[in-house]
C-alpha cells in the first residue's frame, strides 16, 4: 500500500529512496538516514532522484537514526534540517558531537530505550558496528574505515527484531552481529556497491549484491529489505543485481522489494 498520508502503521517499513527508510514499530515512527533534497550535485557526489515522499508528509517523527553525518548520500541538507528538528537523534559518538541539538551518541553495543507509543514498554535501540569500506582500508585514529558509521538493531517485547546495517561493507562485521544477536527477524541492508574512484581504489564502500545475499544468509533473517541502491550516481549496482544475487543464492523468498514509498509489513 502506498504511503499517501502520515498515518502510522502497526509494524511496517517503507524505503523512500537512497538509504532513507521509515520504520513504524511499537507505536513509534523512526526515520533512518534522512535524505530529502531534490536531485542535484553534492560536492563530489550527485543525487539523481528525490525522495518518494517528502519530509512534510511524514507527520510527527519520534526518532531519527543517522548512521553517519559526513556523506550527503546518508544525510543531505534537508535531511540534516529534518534531523535537527526531531525530538531525538541516535547516531555514533563523533556524529553526535558534530550534529549537536537532539543528537545522542551511542558507541557500538551501547543502547538507548525509547518509550513506546503503544503502551508496550520500551523500544531498545542498540548501536552495532559497521565498516564503510574494505576490511584492509586505512583506519583513522578511532579505528574506522572511511569514517565512523553506526548500524542499529531495534527490539522490544512482542516486536520483530530489526537490523539496519548502515553503510557497512563487511561480512565479518555482519557475522559478529549475528553471533551476538542470533534472533534478527528483519534486515534492512544498505547495498548498491557504492564506489568513489578516489577511495580505496574504487572498491565498494557498501555491500555489493553478492555480499548482501551473503549477509542475509549469515543473519538468517526471515525478511530482507534492500536500501541505498539507487538515487545517487556512485551506486554501481541496482535492484536487478540484488534480485539476481538473491536468486542465485536461493534466498529470493526472503528478499522483499516494493516501490519507494510503499509499506512493507513486517508481520505476515
Amino acid at each position: 500500500m502506498t504511503m499517501t498520508t502520515p498515518a502510522r502503521q502497526e509494524c511496517a517499513i517503507t524505503v523512500l529512496g537512497g538509504p532513507t527508510a521509515v520504520i513504524d514499530l511499537g507505536g513509534l515512527r523512526l526515520v533512518s538516514d534522512p535524505t530529502f533534497d531534490e536531485a542535484g550535485p553534492h560536492g563530489y557526489l550527485t543525487k539523481t532522484a528525490g525522495p518518494a515522499v517528502t519530509e512534510d508528509a511524514l507527520g510527527a517523527v519520534d526518532v531519527v537514526l543517522v548512521s553517519h553525518d559526513l556523506h550527503a548520500d546518508n544525510l543531505d541538507e534537508r535531511g540534516r534540517a529534518f534531523a535537527g528538528a526531531a525530538p531525538l537523534v541516535l547516531t555514533g559518538p563523533r556524529s553526535a558531537e558534530r550534529l549537536g541539538g537532539p543528537a545522542v551518541g551511542l558507541a557500538p553495543w551501547e543502547s538507548r530505550d525509547v518509550p513506546r507509543g503503544d503502551g508496550g514498554g520500551a523500544l531498545t535501540v542498540l548501536a552495532v558496528p559497521a565498516v564503510h569500506g574494505p576490511e584492509d582500508g586505512e583506519r583513522d585514529a578511532d579505528g574506522n574505515v572511511n569514517c565512523e558509521v553506526t548500524g542499529f538493531v531495534l527490539s522490544g517485547e512482542g516486536l520483530p527484531t530489526v537490523y539496519l546495517s548502515g553503510d557497512n561493507a563487511s561480512i565479518r562485521t555482519v557475522t559478529e552481529i549475528a553471533r551476538r544477536l542470533p534472533d534478527i527477524d528483519v534486515a534492512v541492508l544498505h547495498a548498491g556497491a557504492a564506489r568513489v574512484p578516489a577511495k580505496f581504489g574504487g572498491r565498494p564502500l557498501s555491500l555489493d549484491s553478492r555480499r548482501a545475499a551473503a549477509a542475509a544468509a549469515v543473519l538468517d533473517a526471515e525478511l530482507v529489505i534492500p536500501a541505498h541502491y539507487d538515487g545517487w550516481a556512485h551506486f554501481s549496482e541496482g535492484l536487478t543485481d540484488l534480485e539476481t544475487a538473491f536468486d542465485e543464492a536461493g534466498l529470493s523468498a526472503r528478499l522483499r522489494t516494493a516501490s519507494h514509498g510503499t509499506w512493507i509489513r513486517l508481520r505476515r
